[in-house]
């Protein structure tokens, strides 16, 4: 997933969340929030979000809350969401 890529248009957006309705679009970001059973589980699917993420080279913010984990996915260097992020959170999805 390396190097720039361009916007993602907003049908890839429309068909990305259609796909995938626990993710939303606010802010140019992909967000969505993820709960488990308790600290250690929410702190498991961080390692496998970080894992996923470096071998992409492309990172998340998150926000850790106890047992909620908040993942906030933008293409930094392009302002926006990218197929990078779509790419990502799609991944993400098969964690849980």
């Amino acid at each position: 997933m390396r190097g720039m890529t361009t916007a993602a248009t907003a049908e890839e957006r429309a068909v990305f969340l259609s796909a995938h309705p626990a993710w939303s679009s606010a802010e140019e970001a992909l967000v969505r929030t993820f709960t488990f059973a308790d600290f250690a589980e929410a702190m498991g699917f961080v390692t496998r979000v970080a894992l996923a993420a470096e071998a992409a080279d492309h990172h998340p913010d998150l926000d850790i809350r106890w047992n909620k984990v908040t993942v906030r996915l933008t293409t930094h260097s392009a302002g926006t969401i990218t197929s990078l992020d779509l790419a990502l959170a799609a991944r993400i999805d098969g964690f849980v």
